[in-house]
Order: structure tokens, then C-alpha cells, then sequence
């Protein structure tokens, strides 16, 4: 962010998510899924019937005397497409965290009048085992017509328009270790076909990604990959500071290119030299942002740690009048040694709808964490029609209202930058890093962790350090 201010947020999002656990209207199951020698359930309940989006929520049971590890199981969800459409799957929460959580489509061999298409869940490592006994809790998923044109869910064969609560429900099947252990499919769609793979996983996009495999701050390479280096005066930041490129570096860590924001202080604002990479263009909007970033507590070398530092990954455009109403912006923000009247470190993930600088007005929304984010973290932001999502390391941290959607495109921000040297008067040199392994933009699509991290490591097991399909606003 951009600027230097005693912060006022909004109001707080409390994420409550009631567990329902209605046991009404029970589905008889056929004789091949005989539950209690095979060791799963499948309960399902419709999130929404409505035209824009499905939302099958389901939940999962070990009714076996064994763990069983989730990343064995597979869920079938069976739909009917319109017109050849092509989906987007997403996980609105789930007990095991969205980030353990994967959504593929596929196509049917043999369509019936109410199934072409299915949606296949799985789970990561991530999600664990299921003791004899447990369940997954909630697993709130949705899925949506790449278009967003509105879908028709009355002709799809595991729809249940009246199943407002949990009940088990042999319309969606389960896989374990590769057999059939629950539900039945449509006629002639045995699961477990091996010429029936999941066909269409989330689309390739038009996408930034960057690794950050560049020499110095003035590579030519940045600029001509879109970057900006700054060095121009303004805020945010202590009265005095300037912007010093020289002070962005990269180098290799973890097999990995790693860029380098150092930003360094004698306890004066003359000596402050602060630190910020952004994209030339605005042309970022809805979709997923993510990076791998590496916060510090403390500064490298030298001096006394204490200075009120903000470390950041962020979207952003211009304020073109005060309280403007096709502002945007969307914060990941650490303060590692507190700020904004925070007495010790915190992150804030912090929406935007507009602003009015002086005298200080904000309309916005933010989740925080009140805790140390040392270390490295994988951050990810998903902004769709209807909401914001900010994941920290696969867990969804906050959900914020349709009320701060984008109205205009954005640039993609990293900087590190002081607010104030917090109360003490030290002059000695001390230096803050903030590292950066990656980014990635995928326009116009939501993905879920798990599917960020297998983008990324799909690009670097091609050995491509830069792509960017992403067209001009």
C-alpha cells in the first residue's frame, strides 16, 4: 500500500460455519455399496439451488475398523452440462482446509439423460487419515460455468433440490485405493474405468508467472517482464525516506530464485532507504494471486530490532478523487514488530472499496492474525463475482463481501517500507529483509492452493522462469 497514516479499519469478518447435521430423509443404498465392509459414507446437502453456481456440500465417514488416509479416496459428483459449457471448480471451506482439497472434471463415456460431466474430488497429503469412527466435517464445495452464464441443476443426476441438511446419499460415489466403496453411478459409468480419467482440470488461463530469476535490480530483463524497480519519491513511509533499487537483489535459495527487498534505517528518515517491485501495467483483476513469501522479525545484521516495519504482497490502482468508488486494493500486511497501535507482530489481509486521505476516512474490510509470521509463507488471494478469499499456507484465513469486489484493473505490489522507528532512538544500522520466491496471476480463474502449487511446480519442472499471457486492460 501507499501510504502513511494511522490505520482505521472496518469492520471485522467472523467466520462462523454452522455444522448441520440433519439425518432426515436417508437414501437407500444399492447392494453394491454395502458400507460396513468397505468402510465408507458419503453424506451430501445442496449449499444453494439456485442458477449461478452449484454447491454440493458432502461429507465423508470411515465406517471401517481401519484409518484410512484421504489422499486414497475420490468423491463423484455427477452433473449434466449445458451446451458443452466448461466449469470452474472451488472450495468455499472445509474442515480439512481447502487448500487439502482438489476439484477436476471429467466427461462421461456413456451420457444419460442426466449426466454428462462429473466433478471428481480428492484430497492432498495435507487432509490426513480418518480414524474408524470420523469424518471429514464439511466439505463446502461449488463449481460454476466458466462464463458465469447461468446453469441448470434440475436435470443433473446428483442434485437433491430438497436436501437442506446432511444425509447420506448414494447419488455421489466414493473411490478407495481405486474400488468402488459407495453410491452408484449413472447406468454404464463404472468410477473406476480406466478410459474414464478426469478430462478437463482447471483451464490453463491467461497467466503471470515469475520466478524471479533476474541478475540485479537493472536487468533489463525486469523491465522488458513488466517489472518496475521504484525509486521515485512519495510514500508510505517515515518522513525522509527514499526508495533504493539497488537495495532489491536475487539470488538462489532452496534450488530456487529468490528476490530480495532490504530495506535499512540509522533511526533517521534521511537514512532510511525502503523497498518496492511492482507491475507496470493495471491490468489485474479477478482471479488468483499468489506468492511464496519469507516475512522477518528481525532485522539481518546490526542494530536494535523494534522499528515498526510493514512487509507486503499486494494489488492495488490509483485513488483518482477522495472516496472514489472504483478504487481497489487488496493487503497481505505483516508488521513484525506491531504498528497502526499494535503493541507486537500481526497480519493483515485487507479489502478495499475507497478512501479519503485527509481527513483519514476508510471504507474497508480486514481479517488479522495476532501472532509471528517469521519465516516463509504461501499466500494466495482469490476474487471471483461475489467474494474475496486470502489463504496464508493452504488455510483459508479471510472471507470478505462482494461489497469490495474490483471495479478496475490493478498492478501486482511487493514492498517493505517503515511506518516509524517505535519509540526508540537508536542510531544504529540495522537491515530487514523480506524475500519473494515466486508470483502468479491466474486471470479470471480460482484455484485452490493445492492447484497454485501445482501450477508453480509444473513451470519449474519445464524449466520456465517467466510467462505472461495476461492482456492489457
Amino acid at each position: 500500500m501507499r501510504r502513511t497514516r494511522t490505520r482505521s479499519f472496518g469492520r471485522t469478518l467472523t467466520c462462523a460455519v454452522a455444522v448441520v447435521l440433519g439425518c432426515a430423509g436417508l437414501t437407500a443404498l444399492p447392494a453394491s455399496a454395502d458400507t460396513a465392509a468397505d468402510g465408507l459414507t458419503v453424506q451430501y446437502h445442496t449449499g444453494s439451488t439456485g442458477t449461478d453456481q452449484a454447491e454440493p456440500w458432502l461429507k465423508v465417514t470411515n465406517t471401517s475398523d481401519a484409518s484410512i488416509s484421504l489422499s486414497d479416496v475420490k468423491l463423484r459428483y455427477y452433473f449434466s452440462s449445458d451446451g458443452g459449457a466448461s466449469y470452474r471448480f472451488a472450495c468455499s471451506w472445509a474442515v480439512k482446509g481447502c487448500g487439502n482439497i482438489t476439484g477436476t472434471f471429467g466427461t462421461l463415456d456413456h451420457p444419460t439423460a442426466d449426466a454428462d460431466r462429473y466433478l471428481e474430488i480428492g484430497f492432498t497429503s495435507g487432509a490426513g487419515s480418518l480414524a474408524p469412527g470420523a469424518d471429514t466435517g464439511d466439505l463446502q464445495l461449488r463449481f460454476h460455468r466458466s462464463d458465469w452464464q447461468p446453469l441448470d441443476q434440475s436435470d443433473d443426476y446428483s442434485f437433491g433440490a430438497t436436501q437442506a441438511s446432511f444425509a447420506n446419499w448414494s447419488k455421489v460415489t466414493a473411490q478407495l485405493d481405486g474400488s468402488v466403496v459407495w453410491g452408484s453411478a449413472p447406468e454404464g459409468n463404472d468410477p473406476t474405468d480406466p478410459t474414464d480419467p478426469p478430462t478437463d482440470p482447471p483451464g490453463d488461463g491467461a497467466t503471470l508467472f515469475d520466478d524471479f530469476d533476474y541478475a540485479a535490480y537493472d536487468d533489463p530483463k525486469i523491465s522488458a517482464n513488466g517489472w518496475s524497480v521504484r525509486s521515485n519519491s512519495g510514500g508510505p513511509g517515515v518522513p525522509g525516506a527514499t526508495w533504493a533499487p539497488e537495495n532489491v537483489t536475487f539470488s538462489a535459495a532452496g534450488g530456487n530464485s529468490v528476490m530480495n527487498l532490504a530495506t535499512s534505517t540509522s533511526g533517521t528518515g534521511e537514512s532510511t532507504k525502503q523497498t518496492e517491485v511492482l507491475t507496470k501495467a493495471l491490468k489485474f483483476k479477478n482471479g488468483t494471486y499468489a506468492a511464496r513469501v519469507r516475512f522477518s522479525d528481525a532485522p539481518r545484521s546490526g542494530g536494535p530490532d523494534g522499528d515498526h516495519l510493514v512487509q507486503t504482497f499486494f494489488t492495488i490502482n490509483d485513488l483518482k478523487a477522495p472516496m472514489a468508488d472504483d478504487y481497489s486494493e487488496y493487503d497481505f500486511e505483516y508488521l513484525p514488530n506491531g504498528g497502526w497501535g499494535e503493541a507486537s507482530n500481526i497480519l493483515y489481509t485487507t479489502s478495499w472499496e475507497t478512501y479519503n486521505p485527509d481527513p483519514w476516512q476508510a471504507v474497508n474490510q480486514h481479517t488479522e492474525g495476532r501472532q509471528s509470521y517469521d519465516g516463509w509463507h504461501d499466500l494466495v488471494l482469490t476474487i471471483d463475482d461475489s467474494t474475496i478469499r486470502y489463504y496464508i499456507d493452504g488455510t483459508l484465513f479471510g472471507t470478505h463481501d462482494a461489497q469490495y469486489l474490483p471495479e478496475r484493473p490493478m498492478s501486482i505490489n511487493f514492498n517493505q517500507w517503515l511506518i516509524d522507528f517505535g519509540g526508540q532512538s537508536s542510531t544504529s544500522p540495522r537491515t530487514y529483509d523480506q524475500q519473494v520466491d515466486y508470483v502468479l496471476h491466474v486471470k479470471d480463474q480460482v484455484l485452490t492452493p493445492a492447484q497454485v502449487a501445482d501450477r508453480v511446480s509444473a513451470y519449474r519442472t519445464a524449466g520456465t522462469s517467466f510467462e505472461d499471457s495476461v492482456p492489457g486492460a
